[in-house]
This record gives structure tokens, C-alpha cells and sequence, in this order.
């Protein structure tokens, strides 16, 4: 049973989504503030965290930060800030997922069942993917380029992997967002799609402003531009 770590102060959020999750099968510990989340998530082990940026004794990217120092344990987003200035100090912070309240339960339930199937997966090859300076040890889960460790959360790696799995082919957004969620309905928006492709290019490109391994097609997609050797 996966055990879930929920950070609201919306007192009614909480409960609704604490009893979404148990139904589904999850163990869920919950806390209202900072200060509680992060007492919570010293005493207990959690495969998963969802985090609301506005607490009432601080914010979710603070608690996020310190979260980091300790474990790499997949951290979701909820709040109520949309613009792509936020969405992006979330993943800097170390966040791998982003949701803007309000949003269907049936949403957030997609987004955690598919960061908790990367996380959890075992890579049935030992291939490695090369591209340039870019490699993806697919039994390691280790992206690296030239020979360091980049650092990626679950959804930019499945996101790299996507691209060179997929390497000189135009790749539609819908079709982007359907591998992204395994498949499942997309619900991720235009927006952060937008801004997972521009942190993607910050951590492999030499210059994210003239990409050389992920090009934008105008008005269709985006591609891996260029070969992929597996070894």
C-alpha cells in the first residue's frame, strides 16, 4: 500500500481528497501547516507528497526545499497560482508535479498513479540511450550529460525518455501528454507543457534560446533532432 503524505489548510480540500485517496487504496497521513507537514514527513516514510504552496505559517516550496535535502520522494504542487512564474520556482524547488486548483479528483488520482508507476517501474533493458552529450541508462533510471548526473524529477526524466525513445519524429502535444500520463486521459494544459519542454532545455541544451536536441515544429509539436544509439 502507498503511503501518501496531504499538506492543506482548506480544511474541506482535505477531507475530500484524504477520502478520495483511502478509497482508492492509499494510506494517507494529512497536516494543515508547514510546521505540521514537515514533523509528519520526519516521522514517517512516504512514497509520495501532495503539497498546497499557501500555508498558513509559510509556503509548500519552503517545505519542498527541506524535503529535498532528505529524500527524493515525488512531490505534487496544489494551488491556486497558475502563472508560469509559479509553476516554475515549484519545479526548481524540486516539485514533479503541478496542479491548479480547482481540479477534478479524477485528475489528481491520474497524476499520482502515474508518478508512482515511474517511480516504482524496473527497467526490463540494460540498454543505454545516446544522443550526443545525452545519456539514459534506462536500467538506472540515470540520465547524464557529458558524464554527469542530470538532475531530473520523475516526470522530466519520463519526459527525456519520451524524446529519444521517439528520436526525428514530430511529436504532437496531445500525443506528449497521453505518454506522459501513461496513457490515461491528458489533463495536464498547453501552459505546463510549455514550461516542462523550457526546463528540459535549460538542464540539456548548450543554449536553451537555439535548442539543438528538442525543436519546436511550429504549429504541430515538438522533436528529438537528433540520433539515438542504444548500447
Amino acid at each position: 500500500m502507498n503511503r501518501l503524505l496531504l499538506v492543506e489548510d482548506d480544511e474541506a480540500l482535505s477531507m475530500g481528497i484524504e477520502f478520495t485517496l483511502k478509497d482508492e487504496g492509499y494510506e494517507v497521513f494529512s497536516a494543515s501547516t508547514l510546521e505540521g507537514g514537515k514533523a509528519l514527513f520526519e516521522r514517517e516514510d512516504f512514497d509520495l507528497i501532495i503539497l498546497d504552496v499557501n500555508l498558513p505559517d509559510g509556503n509548500g516550496y519552503e517545505l519542498c526545499k527541506h524535503i529535498r535535502t532528505k529524500r527524493d520522494v515525488p512531490v505534487i504542487f496544489l494551488t491556486a497560482l497558475d502563472e508560469e512564474v509559479n509553476v516554475v520556482l515549484g519545479f526548481q524547488m524540486g516539485g514533479d508535479d503541478y496542479i491548479t486548483k480547482p481540479f477534478r479528483v479524477k485528475e489528481l488520482l491520474l497524476r499520482i498513479k502515474a508518478i508512482l508507476r515511474r517511480n516504482c517501474k524496473t527497467a526490463v533493458s540494460e540498454n543505454k540511450l545516446v544522443s550526443g552529450d545525452i545519456i539514459i541508462d534506462t536500467s538506472m533510471a540515470l540520465a547524464k550529460k557529458n558524464g554527469k548526473e542530470l538532475a531530473l524529477t520523475a516526470q522530466e526524466y519520463r519526459l527525456l525518455l519520451i524524446f529519444m525513445s521517439n528520436a526525428n519524429a514530430l511529436m504532437k502535444r496531445e500525443k506528449i501528454l497521453r505518454e506522459l500520463m501513461d496513457g490515461a486521459e491528458a489533463f495536464f494544459d498547453e501552459n505546463t507543457l510549455s514550461v516542462y519542454i523550457k526546463r528540459m532545455r535549460e538542464k540539456i541544451e548548450e543554449n536553451p534560446k537555439e535548442p539543438k536536441y528538442i525543436v519546436t515544429v511550429r504549429g504541430l509539436g515538438y522533436k528529438w533532432n537528433k540520433e539515438v544509439v542504444k548500447e
